[in-house]
């Protein structure tokens, strides 16, 4: 039990009241835990600004997000005019409601500020090596987090009950009837129906609005504290830990607060203006943020004529899309038996050599035995799973770009490039060419994790420097 503390008898009220709350609950620790005694290294530069700016917009989320449960109303009944209740009741919220307008656009461009900053927040991870020893928790919870932000964003989408969001909702939760056995009984009851219906839009909101927020405000919080108990990373991948003063303060490091917590008001206001134009100017963004589809209600017997994602989910619809039976047979076929010579070949585990081919010949065997469309499931899936490993399939002998050898800055270039070209691809409708090329950025995908370890030890790695290196700006 901590000890018990009294103020001064001549102290100010405010102090009295910090001292009681103090001797109750730990708000002072957690303040110099947290910001004024949190050191941080003092390179950062504008990569950190994101993970503020990620906490920003969840703010926004949740409080725009209350302020519509207000007013809408999730039911799919038709209402006297003949127009889903769902629907209507946004329409009531953008027309009729005291600046209702600018609280929907908040939370819908919102939602795709949220993924803009997380997936800035996870290229800085990639490229300073923030995933490394010993933050592998950190990213875990990260990884968790974006999981969580894609399910919650999933599910929001049918709310407005607009026919990209029928559809929509139609298309993904189909996709679960590929898998084998339990696949049509799983998408009965993701849905609560046969078909996309009153049943499916209850649950999706009620998943939206309390379950997926309760996971997702654990999450953070459990990937702040596991961060600050390690320590951030930097710009360099140097430990400041491992040099300090006297006092036992890093000779490298700077308090959160003041110094971090202006430089992130920096950042704020430049992201707050960009925000603002965005909402004011173009809040459907060219349809990229809301799909005129959307705007229209929602009706089961018509069809769109093109049926895509939000623009965050089409690197992964695309390799979803890209997964046929050529795909199979002329690239994942060859592509296993390939890399499981490579690991046969490398391994220097006994287990390894003898587990790796029975590995590649059931997953052989399973493209035969099951259709594409599963195993398009399958990649899906995998391409965000994956990045659950780097941790370990990350054996570079350092942690930032900027000490690897050239050619790896090559190779993460290729990757954040062919990650927006399949991104694009998921936005068009289906075609030839698209196909083509979405089933070669499958393979660089792929390709760049899971040859990590071996490609991330390969090269000429420049020093790394004892003290983090600084430049006053």
């Amino acid at each position: 039990m901590a000890e018990y503390k009294e103020a001064p008898a001549n102290a100010p009220l405010a102090e009295k009241a910090l001292t009681w709350i103090d001797n109750r609950f730990p708000l002072t620790a957690m303040w110099k835990a947290h910001l004024s005694e949190y050191y941080a290294p003092k390179n950062f530069n504008f990569w950190y600004f994101f993970g503020s700016l990620a906490l920003l917009v969840l703010v926004i989320q949740i409080v725009t997000g209350i302020f519509l449960v207000m007013y809408y109303k999730p039911d799919a009944s038709l209402n006297a005019s003949g127009i889903p209740v769902a629907f209507a009741s946004v329409e009531y919220i953008m027309r009729d409601v005291s600046w209702g307008w600018l609280i929907r656009y908040m939370h819908s461009t919102g939602a795709s500020a949220f993924f803009v900053v997380v997936y800035l927040h996870m290229a800085r991870g990639l490229l300073y090596g923030s995933y490394r020893k010993p933050r592998e928790l950190v990213w875990i919870f990260g990884v968790a987090i974006f999981l969580c932000l894609m399910a919650e964003a999933f599910f929001g989408y049918l709310l407005p009950w607009g026919q990209m969001s029928f559809w929509g909702a139609q298309v993904i939760v189909n996709l679960f009837s590929a898998i084998p056995f339990i696949g049509p009984d799983l998408s009965v009851w993701i849905r609560g129906d046969y078909v996309v219906s009153d049943a499916t839009l209850n649950r999706f909101f009620a998943f939206h609005v309390i379950a997926i927020p309760l996971v997702l405000i654990g999450l953070v919080a459990a990937h702040i504290i596991a961060l600050h108990e390690v320590g951030s990373n930097n710009p360099d991948g140097v430990d400041i830990k491992a040099k300090k003063d006297a006092s036992g303060k890093p000779l490298d490091g700077i308090p959160f607060h003041p110094y971090y917590t202006v430089h992130d008001i920096m950042g704020v206001g430049v992201f707050l203006m960009i925000f603002s134009a965005v909402i004011f100017f173009a809040p459907t963004a060219g349809g990229f943020f809301l799909e005129y589809n959307n705007f229209i209600p929602a009706d089961p017997l018509k069809t769109p004529a093109h049926i895509a994602p939000v623009w965050y989910f089409t690197p992964y619809y695309s390799i979803l899309r890209a997964t046929t039976e050529h795909f199979l047979f002329w690239y994942l076929v060859p592509g296993v038996i390939g890399f499981g010579v490579l690991v046969f070949l490398t391994a220097k585990c006994q287990a390894y050599k003898l587990g790796v081919p029975a590995v590649a010949a059931a997953l052989v065997l399973g493209f035969f035995a099951f259709e594409a469309k599963f195993w398009g499931v399958v990649l899906m899936g995998a391409a965000v799973l994956i990045l659950f490993s780097l941790p370990w399939i990350d054996q570079s002998p350092v942690r930032s770009i900027r000490y690897r050898p050239g050619w790896h800055k090559w190779l993460y270039g290729i990757f954040f490039v062919n990650f927006f070209v399949l991104g694009y691809l998921g936005i068009l409708p289906p075609s030839p060419v698209g196909s083509v090329v979405s089933e070669i950025g499958t393979v660089i995908y792929f390709g760049f994790f899971l040859l990590m370890p071996w490609w991330s030890r390969m090269g000429e790695f420049k020093p790394v420097p004892e003290r983090v290196t600084f430049e006053a700006h």
